[in-house]
């Protein structure tokens, strides 16, 4: 990689994005990180605030379903390579609301190649690298993994949006030539996740003693995985990675959602000096999610083997770390719930 990478990461304010665009500028101050965000209720620059102002990093506020957003971005700092985070991925919104998933993470997508392809005079050199989710894969039983070979079967429209949005990164590297890697990881969890997803949700809860909802019986299995371990992955599959190559990425981390739970209540019983067992008693079970997938587990072998990379913490001692830095963090918190950061970070990122 040289020095003039000029690296635009869609999504860089959101959750993951974030912990990869703060990775990228630390890491590499010979390149310049572009981060991409529109600022919606999941996109928060109070997450970048350390490095917001850093020598090698800029911030654009823009939609990637925007033509002309896209095109000015990659004008203005002459973008050399993509890493695509932006999507909306919360799985009850999607439920709720199809189209708006359609259109960002569908539509959304095809744009930026289409960008990308109009401004690289050739392709040589550059790098479309597409963040992808284990939900594509549709549900597994008690036994076997996802590798980057299993058969597609998205069953949300969530994860069918983003199956279609996989696909089209596919064909555009072997209809155009089109540079592209891609990754499909397993649930993320740590610092800076919004409050609506499921381990801050009642992390939150417990703390304000407010009940657990536990869809079901709280029997379905996710595999988790570390955001810091996921910004590694991605920067080992963007420098490392062949193109045209999709890269599974996990935790190695299987745990049923009543069990993740009930691992949560201890650790908030010991961090805020409860009696053991008093926030368990907050677990309320309702009724199931509409297709709601029994289990996802990532086999991470091929990352292992081709790459090197591997988890690098336990998930009992994220879980932990995780949860002080939300008691640490209350004012982020009260922040994004009430969305009174976003007045003040769109007025101070109103000029692009």
């Amino acid at each position: 990689m040289t020095a003039q990478k000029q690296i635009l990461v869609t999504g860089g304010a959101g959750f993951i994005g974030s912990h990869l665009v703060r990775l990228l500028v630390n890491k590499y101050p010979s390149y310049h990180i572009v981060t991409f965000d529109s600022l919606t209720y999941a996109g928060n620059l109070a997450n970048l605030k350390d490095i917001i102002e850093a020598k090698n990093h800029t911030f654009f506020k823009g939609d990637i379903t925007s033509e002309q957003d896209v095109k000015e971005a990659f004008e203005k700092h002459q973008i050399t390579d993509v890493i695509h985070l932006a999507a909306e991925s919360h799985v009850d919104r999607s439920i709720e609301g199809p189209m708006e998933f359609v259109h960002t993470n569908v539509v959304g997508t095809v744009n930026l190649m289409n960008q990308a392809r109009a401004y690289w005079n050739t392709l040589e050199g550059h790098i479309f690298y597409h963040v992808s989710t284990d939900e594509v894969f549709g549900s597994l039983g008690e036994e076997g993994f996802f590798t980057e070979t299993t058969s597609y079967d998205p069953r949300s429209p969530y994860s069918a949006s983003k199956a279609a949005s996989d696909h089209f990164v596919s064909a555009y590297y072997h209809t155009y030539g089109f540079p592209v890697k891609r990754s499909n990881c397993s649930n993320n969890y740590g610092s800076n996740h919004h409050p609506e997803k499921l381990i801050p949700l009642m992390i939150n809860n417990i703390l304000n003693k407010k009940p657990l909802p536990v869809y079901g019986e709280g029997i379905n299995v996710r595999d988790w995985l570390w955001v810091e371990d996921h910004a590694r992955a991605i920067d080992v599959i963007f420098h490392q990675g062949a193109i045209g190559c999709n890269y599974n990425i996990g935790g190695w981390n299987e745990w049923r959602n009543i069990d993740l739970i009930h691992e949560l209540c201890q650790i908030m019983d010991q961090e805020l000096n409860r009696k053991a067992g008093e926030s368990a008693e907050l677990i309320t079970y309702v009724k199931d999610r509409a297709g709601h997938d029994l289990r996802y587990a990532i086999d991470a072998t091929k990352l292992f083997e081709e790459l090197g990379w591997k988890p690098s913490i336990t998930f009992e001692e994220g879980l932990r770390n995780t949860v002080i830095w939300y008691l640490n963090n209350q004012d982020w918190v009260q922040e994004v719930t009430s969305g009174a950061y976003q007045d003040y970070y769109k007025n101070m990122y109103n000029q692009r």
